[in-house]
């Protein structure tokens, strides 16, 4: 199993990646590779690659899967010497291996289908090994991909798309070099992460795809039936990173698709309630962790929202103004001057502290217990007290389900008195209950145990309160965007005088609302 991070570059900064690489000694290769799917790409959509390269002299076979995280990948490599061009796929060869079984059971399923080529890539690698010293000791493989990837359509017209990428793989020693190291040349070069691969970018060629679909939220995986607070939080924040990673990546790239920005705030949201609830599960660094990572994703969050909720609130907004009798008003018009002075949605995800927390979250997901560090000499040659360790997987339970009581009273007091709280408050109130819902839906997989569905029935329980506060929310937004507008245009005053007379019923709603949520079955409860 491999770990590596992968970065585009951008074209400016490609000279001076290169030099900084040439700073050691570095090994100068000619990458050509053909990759194979099914036609129906069967191992594409379970994301797998099987491709033939051709390096320097020698080819080799290789199949990778997809592991664990975004950081780990289950790869098996077979050299096939110096055979030609004339060099045939064969599946067969991977067997034994726990991605060749993968593979075998992949195209047995498929019916047997024969692999046809789909694509290929024509690539100038640049190689490095180097040496990160310090706690986080470790062997990394810097490569320097530069070339194109070709897809073969079955036609005479071949579409290509330029590769210009920098890969840090791990050869040996701690995964916190390699995360120190990535952290160090993303933040030097503006680089940023990718989770497209080369097979994929081929796959996009192939289908004349210009935007892939939004990466929405999965339950996390534990790897144990019991895990411990730190293997929770590292299952947790895995699939938060799922969820980010590749929506973070298609509108660093360049994407303004509104469903992925969308999402990747959905996950910031889930990200950020995770690192919040599941501190206390790792007494030894969690709070500390959290409050570091915390800002940049605000931050992100905040910005993505600046771009994304006004537009959206007019667009809702607009038709039920409209039916209403409002005069034909547009309160965004006038405000092409700050919208063009407003960061991009790529120039928030390529901001370097947003990229370096992602990549100190990736390497979180993907470290492995430490040992106990010895204790440091105090005064009078005493020995200070070791860290604590990651809370047991009962005493983690226990805590669990503290939280998820504690956040659904917060919420059921909030309810009773929604109506004579203030804005700020009422907005609280919503983001509250978001993180029980989030919380919620993390936590599920460990008391299924209990009654097979309560999860779910109690996440359904939510969802009235969830909808009446997100639609008063989003009328709260629409009344202070209409207000500010009235300074510009007086025709502003029909949506302020209209959205301010339903204030009080949409305050009532959400009143309801919440109070019903006593009666939601809590999954975590003990019988």
């Amino acid at each position: 199993m491999e770990i590596e991070f992968k970065f585009c570059i951008p074209p400016s900064r490609l000279k001076a990646v290169e030099a900084a690489l040439k700073r050691g000694t570095v090994v100068r290769t000619r990458l050509q590779a053909r990759y194979f799917d099914t036609a129906d790409q069967r191992l594409a959509a379970d994301g797998m690659v099987l491709r033939l390269r051709k390096e320097g002299r020698r080819w080799v076979q290789t199949v990778k899967a997809t592991g664990d995280n975004a950081l780990h990948r289950l790869e098996h490599n077979v050299d096939l010497g110096t055979t030609g061009p004339a060099s045939q796929i064969d599946p067969q060869r991977h067997q034994g291996t726990p991605v060749g079984e993968r593979l075998a059971k992949l195209l047995a399923d498929g019916g047997g289908m024969p692999l046809v080529e789909r694509q290929s890539t024509d690539i100038v690698r640049l190689t490095r090994d180097l040496r990160v010293t310090g706690p986080g000791g470790a062997v990394v493989e810097m490569a320097l991909d530069v070339g194109k990837v070709v897809a073969h359509a079955g036609t005479p017209e071949q579409r290509e798309s330029p590769v210009c990428e920098l890969e840090l793989e791990l050869k040996r020693g701690d995964v916190q070099g390699l995360v120190s190291l990535a952290r160090r040349w993303s933040q030097q070069h503006g680089l940023w992460f990718s989770t497209v691969s080369k097979a994929e970018r081929g796959a996009r060629l192939l289908a004349a795809q210009e935007t892939v679909e939004a990466v929405k939220a999965e339950p996390p995986r534990f790897a144990a039936r019991q895990p411990d607070g730190l293997a929770i939080r590292q299952a947790v924040v895995a699939s938060c990173l799922a969820q980010m990673l590749p929506n973070a990546s298609e509108i660093a790239a360049g994407s303004t698709d509104e469903e992925q920005i969308h999402q990747l705030r959905i996950g910031i949201r889930r990200l950020r309630t995770a690192l919040r609830e599941l501190a206390e599960l790792d007494p030894a660094s969690g709070a500390a962790e959290a409050a570091e990572w915390e800002p940049p994703l605000v931050e992100a969050f905040r910005a993505l929202g600046a771009l994304r909720d006004r537009e959206q609130v007019v667009k809702l907004a607009q038709p039920r103004l409209r039916e209403a009798g409002a005069p034909d008003f547009d309160p965004l018009a006038a405000d092409d001057a700050a919208a063009a002075d407003a960061p991009s949605p790529g120039d928030i995800v390529r901001a370097p502290a947003f990229q370096n927390v992602l990549v100190s979250l990736i390497g979180f997901t993907a470290a492995k217990p430490a040992e106990p560090a010895p204790a440091l000499a105090a005064e009078e040659g005493q020995s200070a007290p070791p860290a604590p360790p990651p809370v047991g997987a009962n005493a983690a339970r226990r805590l669990l389900r503290q939280r998820l009581q504690h956040l659904h009273k917060q919420v059921l007091r909030d309810g009773e008195r929604f109506e004579s709280l203030d804005t700020e408050s009422q907005h609280r109130v919503r983001k509250r209950l978001k993180r029980l819902r989030y919380l919620a839906e993390f936590v599920a997989p460990l008391f299924d145990e209990k009654e097979e569905g309560a999860a779910s029935r109690y996440l359904k329980a939510l969802r009235p309160a969830q909808d009446a506060l997100g639609e008063y929310n989003d009328e709260a937004v629409a009344l202070a965007l209409y207000r500010e507008a009235t300074a510009r245009d007086a025709r502003a005053w029909f949506a302020v005088g209209w959205f301010t007379a339903r204030h009080a019923a949409g305050a009532k709603a959400c009143r309801k609302a919440l109070e019903k949520i006593e009666d939601a079955p809590r999954f975590w409860k003990k019988n």
